[in-house]
């Protein structure tokens, strides 16, 4: 069996590894560089806090790799276990933060519910009292994703995967109603690959490659930005990455005092891919550390910002990604809604299962068909 992997970010390359490790011939087609997407450009989370039992389980399965990723790969992505703290401003928001801990509680995430004071035990720089409610999880942190990147590049390479970066998929190949292969330009293209399977992992550009294959996918590019700043206090290496869901903002330590701050802010919903401004605006960022500076003591008027960067999510109507196999012989696992990084692990090996197997086993994608959408309409986006 020889499989096609459209897409050079870590989706793509666990799939890429976990099909060899299948006994799978492998090649990657990426139009770049490897992670040189949105996997380079995100902050790195990795939890298993979320509002959905799939969501929950695809986390569950991602950790297992996660935390034995050096072991495995003989790389250290500096996975940090300092937990998530997601704050609550409204008591709406509170309440869905209880009802999130009780199901992740059911599933073995050890979450809790947190009262504004107790907030301060893991936070010491918050201001409490501008929240209703919290919840925390000890088990969630981030990681380096260059760094992932690198470690699943060389386990792909070590077991066979061929992995050809400036090369540009341009049409996808179909024998009837099959997907059959895959049309090349760029450098290393040699006009076209036959497949009996090609799996769209091209993130922001996963419409684009359905397209070719006539599938319309609702997956919508959505520009986001962040920031490397001094704060005017130190934050501890040992906060957690922590979100203050009703102002959508948040910040994570990192090394030496400084922190990464985002959020909701410089988001540009019709962002083209491949031309989108991937720079910080300096204004917005100035804003998103002035918001931070409101519900905590870190960030004030002398904070200064080092660097920053935008970066794309690949975002679906309901915030969950789509994986599944679409038409016959095209394998799609895209749309994660800025989840990808944390959740590839899992996918990887669930991609390996549809292509292998003919079903996924290690979890129950069933609500992740790209039909829930037509059958469903206007879908409500999920708290967290």
């Amino acid at each position: 069996m020889h499989t096609v992997v459209i897409g050079g970010g870590i989706v793509g390359l666990a799939s890429a590894h976990a099909l060899a490790e299948r006994g799978v011939e492998v090649t990657l087609c990426e139009k770049g560089s490897l992670g040189a997407g949105s996997t380079g450009r995100s902050a790195g989370g990795i939890r298993a806090q979320f509002s959905t039992p799939v969501n929950v389980a695809l986390s569950l399965a991602s950790l297992e790799v996660w935390d034995a990723f050096e072991e495995r790969f003989g790389v250290d992505v500096a996975h940090r276990r300092v937990g998530y703290l997601f704050l609550a401003r409204e008591e709406e928001t509170a309440e869905r933060l209880r009802e999130n801990v009780a199901m992740q509680n059911e599933l073995g995430v050890p979450s809790e519910f947190l009262d504004p004071a107790a907030t301060a035990e893991h936070c010491g720089g918050l201001r409490s009292d501008r929240f209703a409610g919290a919840s925390y999880s000890p088990t969630d942190g981030f990681a380096d994703p260059d760094l992932a990147v690198e470690g699943y590049a060389r386990a792909a390479r070590g077991a066979g995967v061929e992995l050809r970066t400036g090369t540009e998929v341009t049409g996808i190949r179909r024998d009837g109603g099959r997907v059959v292969g895959v049309e090349l330009a760029g450098a290393n293209g040699d006009g076209r690959i036959p497949a009996d399977y090609v799996v769209n992992a091209a993130g922001p550009w996963a419409r684009r490659i359905g397209r070719m294959a006539g599938v319309e996918l609702p997956v919508a590019p959505r520009r986001r930005q962040m920031a490397v700043v001094e704060p005017e206090r130190p934050v501890p290496e040992s906060d957690p990455f922590t979100i203050d869901l009703d102002a959508g903002s948040y910040f994570r330590p990192e090394d030496g005092g400084a922190a990464l701050v985002g959020g909701q802010w410089g988001e540009d919903p019709d962002a083209d891919p491949d031309r989108y401004h991937e720079g910080m605006d300096p204004e917005q960022a100035a804003a998103a550390v002035e918001r931070a500076g409101e519900w905590t003591t870190y960030f004030g008027p002398d904070s200064r910002i080092r660097r920053g960067w935008a970066g794309l999510y690949a975002v679906t109507p309901d915030n969950h990604p789509i994986i599944e196999e679409t038409v016959p012989g095209l394998i799609t696992a895209v749309g994660f809604s800025g989840h990808g990084f944390m959740h590839a692990p899992a996918t990887g090996r669930l991609v390996a299962e549809l292509a292998c197997d003919g079903e996924a086993s290690l979890v129950d994608i069933g609500s992740l068909g790209s039909g829930r959408f037509e059958k469903r309409g206007e879908t409500e986006r999920n708290v967290v």
